[in-house]
């Protein structure tokens, strides 16, 4: 590992994160921007997306008191794209947090909390299930595990995840994709102005960074060979980890878009990751978590993050769960020691 190289302090978008590249080992640079002062906390972007998905959420959790740290994962953006092997393990998401941890680290943190959008989230658990000293606090956005997704794969689930199954065919994907990225990835997608894809949504520093990414056949076939990895080495690791019982220890947050299909194929999410947690906090369906991220209601996670896990877990609820769990939080803390850290109202 090396230190950071390049690095700069952007202004405007970003403003007041330093951008840089870190080397994680293994012949892997990461892209990476990071600022603030206080507990730790590393966002994973998903597919097709860049670590800037993430300029309308990082500069609030700064500014709640937290160091923010936001990297293209591998393979992604401007990060490395090693060579793949017949079995993907390159792109597994183990490979993946192993270079979370080892960015940390070349930053001076050897704990925090990790939060995963989409394809992130995957990456995510498995930084926590992998390396439980490390993490303090996982959340998990529009996910749950690779292997409870095919379990219970029906004919509804493959008309709608169709590129799951599409993406880990060789080549075809990548012919598909790069005849015309902008149009596959719906970049200029005719409608309203916040329709997906489109720059007054996600901002127009980050669209563009979307569109250079998508925009490198490189990256195309990096971003797939994520999926395929999902399909192969990263499912018989979940199944490993089912099997033998293990689970993310560290108290959990699990939320979904109220716009997408998650449970609307599923059921709730969080009563399928009470088998794979033992922490699990609560969490519920958001209009602030979408495929392209909005400007998302942040104080409650931002307190949620603030936590240090101690002995005040907070059960899920309904309706309106922030609200609920963060008024069960404070009143918990008005009936516990000065001295506990453990409320995500403080």
């Amino acid at each position: 590992m090396s230190a950071r190289q390049d690095a700069d302090v952007t202004g405007g978008f970003f403003e007041g994160f330093t951008e840089g590249r870190i080397d994680v080992g293994d012949g892997v640079v990461l892209r990476v921007r990071h600022a603030g002062d206080g507990p730790p906390v590393v966002l994973l972007h998903g597919h097709p997306r860049t670590h800037t998905t993430w300029h309308r959420v990082a500069p609030r959790l700064v500014a709640a008191g937290h160091t923010v740290v936001c990297p293209d994962l591998r393979g992604y953006g401007r990060s490395s794209k090693p060579p793949t092997t017949e079995e993907h393990a390159p792109y597994s998401k183990r490979a993946m947090a192993g270079d979370v941890v080892a960015l940390m680290a070349a930053l001076g943190h050897d704990r925090f909390a990790v939060v995963g959008h989409d394809r992130g989230s995957y990456v995510a658990m498995r930084t926590a299930l992998d390396h439980p000293a490390a993490v303090t606090h996982l959340a998990v956005l529009d996910c749950i595990p690779i292997v409870e997704h095919l379990d219970r794969a029906d004919a509804r689930f493959a008309a709608a995840w169709w590129h799951w199954f599409f993406f880990a065919q060789p080549e075809k994907p990548e012919r598909a994709i790069n005849a015309d990225p902008a149009a596959w990835y719906g970049s200029h997608a005719p409608g309203k102005a916040d329709a997906p894809g489109k720059a007054e949504a996600m901002g127009a520093e980050n669209h563009a960074d979307h569109l250079a990414a998508i925009s490198d056949p490189e990256t195309v076939r990096a971003m797939l060979e994520d999926y395929r990895a999902g399909l192969t080495v990263d499912r018989a690791a979940e199944e490993a980890d089912r099997a033998a019982g293990r689970r993310v220890t560290c108290p959990t947050l699990v939320l979904w878009s109220a716009r997408d299909d998650l449970a609307e194929l599923h059921g709730d999410p969080r009563e399928i990751w009470t088998g794979w947690t033992t922490d699990l906090r609560g969490g519920g369906p958001s209009t602030a978590v979408t495929t392209w991220p909005r400007r998302p209601r942040t104080s409650w996670s931002a307190r949620w993050l603030r936590s240090c896990g101690c002995d005040h877990p907070v059960p899920p609820g309904k309706g309106r769960p922030a609200i609920r769990e963060e008024k069960a939080c404070r009143r918990r803390r008005r009936a516990a020691p000065p001295s506990c850290r453990s409320c995500p109202a403080r």
